[in-house]
């Protein structure tokens, strides 16, 4: 079985924030979230996750994917690991891992899995030129790891050493929870900490190896907003390796951010200062033009997308949209349609070869096919209380400037004349005129111009 316990309980200082650490994003996702993802991905039997500090902002998150073990005080990793009372007597082994360890791959955790097979601990290690405040791995005359010192705690002897403990373990389960009792106050921190753990085992006989990495910033923790940068650039420079290997075309990659959830078909071309989130899906020969943010969309085949947002929506095949357009709130824009600049869509539903080209806002709309939605048109569908729907069927031509004020129904080819603001159905093939008549007076011009600082 395995088993992973995640922690999560500090207060993560550093950050100088109102949020708890493990909530900041890297690329649009809570960094406990990518990590839990992770864990999922390689089929973790189970996942308990330590809180303490601001508990219900990471609790309200994950839900129920994982289970929690709560941290009253912060008094160190090993106190941590300790409140995971739901995993004591499990066989199986337990990967001890940060909830800020957000870049681990499921490639490498199944690696890490694979690799503790027949030992009692594996601590994930890594050389470094200049190891800093990193903690250091010492070893015996056999070259065996001896025990694991903090950077404050170094003789003058052990200050060259250069191989680093990242701090991620994988234990025997059932050896974790027999010994984490024994260990310790550390006296420099005065805390419970995990890296008496390998003394411990070791004095019992038990087997204690180490799995050496090539690169450590996957497994950099964040404690702070420089590191919460790298992990962001380190990340968003890995996914966007992996989408150009797929025949994805990203003009400059330094300016361009996509998840990791989305999916991305070939030969889509994607220019600069692009955000790409969430369960987002782009087909094959779409084109993004900059400036677009997309979090949750469905985006088809063949269509451009300039300068726009489509967030919880779907755009159909060979679609033309924006610049500066916003579809929100399950909104769909149908096969061939044309949507302009300034135009926003929410819960709206717009037809095949549908047009809209400017200025508009359809709010709680269905829009047949090939319809004319003209240039200032509103859906007036908010009384202050509750809203309604506004319906324009197959073939109808709304002129510019009208307001539709629902519940209202536009039949098939009919007409809301420019100007007009409408509040009853119009019948198919109809035209609707709602205006004042136009009245002109004779030689009111000249005065009008005449009038005194005119």
């Amino acid at each position: 079985m395995k088993y992973a316990i995640v922690l999560a309980a500090g207060k993560g200082t550093r950050m100088k924030s109102n949020r708890n650490k493990v909530m900041h994003e890297i690329l649009h996702k809570p960094m406990i979230g990518h990590l839990v993802d992770h864990l999922e991905a390689v089929n973790t039997d189970k996942i308990v996750v330590v809180t303490g500090h601001q508990n219900e902002q990471v609790e309200s998150y994950l839900g129920d994917r994982v289970e929690y073990a709560f941290q009253s005080e912060q008094i160190g990793t090993g106190d941590a690991v300790l409140q995971a009372q739901q995993l004591h007597g499990k066989e199986g082994s337990t990967l001890l891992v940060f909830g800020d360890c957000a870049l681990i791959q499921p490639e490498t955790l199944n690696h890490i899995y694979e690799q503790h097979e027949g030992h009692d601990l594996t601590v994930i290690s890594a050389q470094l030129q200049n190891p800093g405040t990193y903690r250091r791995i010492v070893r015996d005359n056999q070259g065996h790891i001896d025990r694991i010192i903090d950077y404050r705690n170094l003789t003058e002897s052990e200050v060259s050493i250069t191989e680093i403990s990242l701090g991620i373990y994988c234990v025997n389960n059932e050896l974790l929870f027999k010994y984490l009792p024994e260990i310790r106050d550390e006296e420099v921190t005065e805390e419970i900490n995990l890296i008496r753990l390998v003394e411990i085992l070791k004095k019992n006989g038990h087997s204690i190896q180490s799995l050496r990495v090539s690169d450590h910033q996957e497994f950099l923790g964040v404690n702070d907003r420089m590191q919460l940068n790298i992990s962001n650039k380190w990340l968003q420079a890995r996914v966007n390796a992996k989408h150009l290997a797929n025949g994805v075309t990203i003009m400059d990659p330094q300016s361009t951010y996509i998840g990791t959830d989305v999916q991305i078909a070939e030969d889509v071309t994607i220019y600069p200062n692009n955000h790409i989130y969430g369960d987002t899906t782009i087909g094959t020969g779409t084109t993004l033009l900059p400036n677009c943010w997309l979090e949750n969309a469905i985006v088809g085949e063949n269509s451009t997308i300039d300068a726009s947002r489509i967030i919880n929506s779907e755009v159909k095949d060979f679609v033309t949209l924006g610049p500066s357009s916003h579809l929100r709130m399950n909104s769909v824009v149908g096969s061939h349609a044309r949507v302009g600049n300034y135009v926003e869509f929410k819960n709206t539903r717009f037809g095949e070869y549908s047009n809209c080209a400017h200025l508009t806002y359809l709010g709680d709309a269905i829009i047949g096919n090939k319809v004319n939605i003209g240039c200032g048109v509103v859906t007036v569908n908010y009384d202050g209380k509750k809203k309604y729907q506004t319906e324009v069927r197959d073939g109808a031509f709304v002129g510019s400037n009208a307001n539709l004020i629902a519940p209202i129904t536009i039949g098939e080819n009919a007409v809301v004349a420019a100007g007009s603001t409408v509040n009853g159905d119009v019948a198919d093939g109809e035209m609707a005129i709602a205006r004042p008549r136009q009245e002109n007076k004779p030689g009111y011009g000249a005065k009008y111009k005449n009038k005194e600082g005119k």
